[in-house]
């Protein structure tokens, strides 16, 4: 008679699967998602190939799943404790300040999976670079959305485009962490304040309160 309970080893599985793709989140952040291999993983996590294998069916499906976790880790660190914040200006302002934290905290030698991804498979079609594109568009939907709260709140000008600012704040965020591992925390602490502060000043009401430098 088989005594073991078909849930606890569902929840063991479950539970390695996590680690193993945690380790695979530290390689794919330190050398990018295309270097990252089953054998480079399973070596990584002291697991056999087959031992992967059983979480992970292929190279692409460990991909994936190493994209869908930092999606979730991304929303978990910048979006969610924003939603806190009273909508509008407020909000969006700690949406921006969530990211700076998030990318001073990577440092100089750690990256976004999606983020590499996005020049790694820029020219590779197949379901990594559909993902990713996913995820790049939800990304500048959820900041769009950001933007548009604090038009309908009067914080900012009704005449914003909220798709072209999200665009711009993409593109300030991205900056910010180029700037980070080329010149250093002091440096790219500066460029981002100063550019988030004329970005939002330009947007800003009249009347309205100013963002908090």
């Amino acid at each position: 008679m088989n005594l073991s309970s078909p849930t606890i080893h569902a929840s063991k599985g479950a539970a390695t699967r996590e680690l193993i793709l945690a380790r695979a989140l530290e390689i794919a952040d330190e050398k990018g998602l295309d270097a990252l291999t089953i054998g480079m993983l399973a070596e990584a996590a002291g697991m056999s190939k087959s031992g992967v294998f059983a979480h992970f069916g292929s190279r692409e499906d460990l991909q994936l799943a190493v994209l869908d976790a930092a999606a979730r880790i991304f929303a978990d660190e910048v979006f969610v404790p924003a939603l806190r914040q009273r909508r509008g200006l407020p909000r969006l302002q700690a949406i921006l300040a969530g990211w700076t934290q998030r990318t001073l905290r990577y440092g100089a030698y750690r990256g976004c999976p999606i983020g590499a991804a996005v020049l790694e498979f820029d020219n590779a079609p197949g379901p990594v670079r559909d993902r990713v594109i996913g995820y790049i568009r939800h990304l500048l939907s959820d900041l769009a959305r950001a933007v548009r709260l604090a038009v309908d709140q009067g914080h900012l000008r009704r005449d914003v485009d909220p798709d072209q600012i999200a665009f711009e704040i993409h593109g300030l965020m991205l900056a910010f962490q180029f700037e980070v591992k080329l010149s250093g925390t002091a440096s790219a602490v500066e460029r981002v304040e100063a550019g988030i502060a004329r970005l939002l000043d330009a947007l800003v009401t009249e009347g309205a309160a100013k963002p908090a430098p």
